[in-house]
């Protein structure tokens, strides 16, 4: 292909991930080499990585706006992790259109020999006149935390404005002889981080990390540092945002968009981001993995005859009670209506088909006051080499359709 035999002629290491999985759809020579066999998800989530944002879908509205997007990502050199800021843009044609184009900021070859690069020329001393006056008017009144940081003198804090005093609850003269590893969770090993951050062009999107506060308490903040020159030294003016109540409320309202909201199990959405990753180990690890569709019977006839209310009820009692014979790293979701889907990580089919045994007897003998018995089908499959999940969910599809049409309360391999 000619467009990657050209990303293949180049030093900087370049990758194309899907926002969706989060895989490698392609990786450049450089990218290859700088990698050194770990995933995009190890270099994104590494001890010394940081990112605007967790899912790289959600990149696509900024990107799309034609906002700066920069992740620093992990990396390993002689047996040290290293921080390296890599641009992210969206590619809109070709092959690969919609997914996430990733460009390392400095090539293999500059992280081989020294890192980070090395300082540009300063300004002069009008310049540095000009700055320290819109430095200290910016300073004195912005209300956000402001910090002014020496990033060649192991992360100092230089000054804190008022606000950063209050936020952070250090008096000024205490807080000005600190560090940015004493306020970071992440401690000293933040300080390649920040060097990084150091050498980011402006304008790009702010970073996510946790900061300690005087009392000992943890806040998400998000922060953007840029470079300014004072007195002829290179400094960082760091900016704080706190999100903590921001992030509090994302993670509740994601939980609940992938929670069935009758019985409290994860929704079909959810179930199906876990089967990407279930297929994704297979392929890299050979994993094998198991489903099980489970129906409960004649359960129509529950809710003409005992009404809508004890049928959701019945739902929610067998929600619980399948999830009490379920291992922790098992997922069991409502798929629709009364049928339910599990899936079983490193499981064979015929561990898989025992499990669907003992859940098949166990809801056999459920008693519950003023509902009915209940008996549930099943249909169980493992996961075969190069199938497709349209394939797999399919097979288990027609192993439960087997198993009503075999007289119910009946497990019917696929």
């Amino acid at each position: 292909m000619p467009v990657y035999e050209a990303l293949n002629a180049l030093s900087t290491p370049v990758w194309i991930v899907s926002p969706q999985t989060g895989e490698a759809l392609f990786a450049n020579q450089a990218a290859t080499v700088l990698a050194k066999g770990r995933s995009v998800s190890e270099l994104r989530l590494g001890s010394l990585s940081a990112r605007p944002q967790v899912r790289l879908a959600d990149y696509t509205p900024p990107m799309l706006a034609r906002e700066q997007v920069v992740e620093i990502w992990t990396f390993q050199r002689h047996g040290q992790a290293v921080s390296l800021p890599c641009r992210l843009t969206l590619l809109s044609m070709g092959e690969h259109a919609g997914a996430i184009l990733v460009e390392a900021l400095a090539s293999g070859d500059a992280m081989l020999h020294g890192w980070p690069p090395e300082e540009p020329c300063l300004s002069s001393p009008r310049q540095d006149s000009e700055v320290r006056g819109f430095y200290e008017i910016l300073f004195r009144t912005n209300s956000a935390p402001m910090l002014l940081i020496d990033p060649q003198a192991d992360g100092r804090i230089l000054d804190a404005n008022e606000a950063a005093t209050r936020f952070y609850g250090y008096p000024r003269d205490v807080f000005a002889g600190k560090h940015t590893w004493e306020i970071n969770e992440a401690g000293r090993s933040i300080l390649p981080v920040m060097q990084a951050v150091a050498s980011l062009p402006g304008g790009h999107k702010p970073l996510n990390f946790v900061h300690r506060l005087a009392d000992g308490s943890l806040r998400n903040v998000q922060t953007y540092a840029g470079p300014v020159v004072l007195d002829g030294r290179r400094l960082m003016l760091c900016v704080v945002h706190d999100i903590t109540e921001q992030e509090q409320l994302k993670r509740e309202l994601e939980q609940a968009a992938l929670r069935d909201p009758l019985t409290g199990l994860w929704n079909r959405r959810h179930m199906m981001a876990q089967l990407e990753q279930a297929l994704a180990g297979k392929r890299a690890h050979d994993n094998a993995f198991c489903l099980i569709l489970l129906d409960v019977d004649h359960f129509k006839l529950v809710n003409d005859s005992y009404g809508h209310q004890a049928g959701d009820r019945l739902l929610v009692a067998l929600a619980h009670t399948l999830t009490s014979r379920l291992r922790e790293s098992d997922t069991l979701c409502r798929w629709g209506g009364e049928e339910f889907l599990l899936l079983l990580p490193s499981t064979r089919q015929d561990s898989a088909q025992q499990l669907a045994g003992i859940l098949r007897q166990t809801v056999a003998a459920m008693t519950h006051d003023d509902l009915p018995g209940i008996t549930i089908s099943q249909g169980v499959v493992q996961h075969q080499p190069g199938e497709s999940l349209h394939s797999l969910v399919s097979r288990v599809d027609t192993a439960l359709y087997q198993a009503k049409n075999a007289g119910r309360n009946v497990v019917v391999t696929g």
